[in-house]
């Protein structure tokens, strides 16, 4: 049952991208509310991941799991009958809340519910489910939004949600046993506050500053949230240096590859959403695509991953870095293939042709995504495995945020000026945005070498019997998200 919530979140962060053209022609919404429904789920994740893990330790995983699972389930019954962009917005920020506390229990769960021998059956049953989420997830949201089941067109991919939250609450209160950690860290409730008032100051201006016109307070805005950042880390040590319960440990960043690592996850997770979010828009309105017609291309990413992730899962750990410059050089040239075929092809663009490019930048994905989150805490000892796991997936998170801001800001200031038609307007902001994503992921590549260097098989093996030693309770302390295992489409 803790792998239906696992798929539930898997799908819900993919599904809703075909549907957002639909979405806001049906609410009269501004471009800000599209980014808003991707952005604000994420942004909410990533805030309260670390937060969520840590209150199942210390309330008992099922109990944080049940809760999630209903509050997540509710929220999308409030997307779904969402009569304004603000109550969708809301409902997405409450379902990303509610995600926060129900994904970090199902890692928890695993590991103090299973014996240690039995992990690898049990992950690998999750990452089959997670790569079933991500080839359905853009698929289903396409089908429902055209199908227009009961008149509800692109609420139905929200409310599909109900069924599934009720078959996982009603079956992990029957059968899903409780269980909590002895030595919980107290919760930094000042840390959480900090953080999220930064990464609203910061997220806000980049999302609604183009629809109001870049006023100059929106700027003052978001220099106060960067200087924020400093009484955040000032109070981190402090905290830390008391009692070690602090949201982000300062001591993480004492490795120079977990600190450069952090950096290339945010950069290659800013480009990776924010790249479907412009070929949503550009089938869709450019073109003039179905929704079903998006979606059955947008499947080619999730096959792309598919097909190369195990090659990178057996085979990555022993040179991650190498595989990670690969694999984001193959993306960065699949992006690349998509701006030749916008210039080139205009209105001609075929479906199979911009499944090509996403099948590329799929096989890209499948090389490094597996590994990305172990190679940048190669160098962190198994003590503190843990927290830098949490703190990583949070900053995956925060990172697809701003990448939605950056791009969209970019892509609807474009697409919403010029002489030309709608969808030579459109084709031509494709092709000019999507120039970012080809950065970032060749910065990526620029970057891998600062990541940890090639570990040999004897690391591994002490690396592993470390890790058996450091009790099955370090992951589940602050949030891990299991999300990104095996499949982070």
């Amino acid at each position: 049952m803790v792998l239906l919530a696992a798929f539930l979140d898997n799908v819900d962060s993919t599904i809703v991208t075909v549907a957002l053209p639909s979405i806001q022609k049906d609410l009269g919404a501004d471009f800000a509310t599209a980014q808003w429904t991707l952005a604000g789920y994420a942004l909410a994740f990533a805030v309260f991941l670390i937060t969520g893990g840590r209150l199942g330790d210390i309330f008992g995983r099922k109990r944080l799991f049940i809760t999630g699972v209903v509050g997540f389930t509710l929220a999308s019954v409030v997307c779904g009958a969402a009569a304004t962009p603000g109550m969708l917005v809301g409902g997405r920020l409450a379902q990303g809340i509610m995600a926060a506390l129900m994904v970090p229990q199902v890692m928890s769960v695993i590991m103090t519910t299973f014996d240690q021998k039995e992990w690898v059956v049990a992950f690998s049953m999750m990452g089959a489910v997670l790569g079933l989420g991500g080839v359905s997830g853009p698929l289903l949201g396409g089908v429902l939004t055209d199908l227009d089941i009961m008149g509800l067109g692109w609420r139905s991919v929200f409310l599909v949600n109900i069924p599934f939250g009720v078959i996982a609450v009603a079956l992990a209160a029957w059968c899903l046993p409780e269980s909590r950690s002895e030595q919980a860290p107290r919760l930094d409730v000042p840390g959480v506050a900090l953080i999220t008032v930064a990464a609203i100051g910061l997220m806000f201006p980049l999302v609604q500053g183009r629809e109001q016109g870049w006023p100059v307070w929106m700027f003052v805005v978001m220099g106060a949230a960067l200087l924020l950042l400093i009484p955040f880390a000032l109070y981190q040590r402090r905290r830390h240096e008391k009692d070690g319960s602090a949201l982000i440990p300062p001591t993480l960043f004492e490795h120079r590859s977990f600190t450069a690592g952090v950096f290339v996850v945010m950069l290659a997770f800013s480009g990776i959403t924010s790249f479907f979010l412009v070929l949503t828009y550009q089938m869709q309105l450019g073109l003039g695509w179905s929704a079903i017609r998006t979606a059955l291309v947008t499947v080619a990413f999730p096959i792309g991953i598919m097909a190369t992730f195990q090659i990178a899962w057996r085979k990555g750990t022993a040179n991650g870095r190498a595989f990670v410059a690969l694999g984001t050089s193959i993306m960065a040239a699949g992006t690349l293939l998509m701006i030749l075929l916008t210039h080139t092809q205009g209105q001609d663009l075929t479906w199979y042709q911009v499944a090509g490019a996403e099948l590329v930048v799929g096989l890209g994905m499948g090389l490094c995504s597996p590994i990305l989150t172990n190679v940048v805490l190669g160098d962190v000892p198994p003590q503190d495995a843990g927290a830098g796991s949490g703190v990583v997936n949070a900053l995956i998170q925060f990172g697809t945020a701003a990448g939605i801001a950056v791009v969209g800001v970019i892509f609807f200031s474009l697409s919403g000026s010029g002489t030309g038609s709608r969808a030579e307007r459109f084709s031509d902001a494709t092709a000019v945005t999507l120039w970012y994503n080809v950065g970032v992921f060749a910065l990526v590549a620029l970057l891998s070498p600062l990541l940890p260097g090639r570990r040999t098989e004897k690391t591994e093996m002490g690396d592993a019997a470390e890790k058996g030693d450091a009790t099955a309770d370090a992951p589940a302390d602050d949030g891990a998200d299991d999300r990104l295992i095996a499949d982070p489409a």
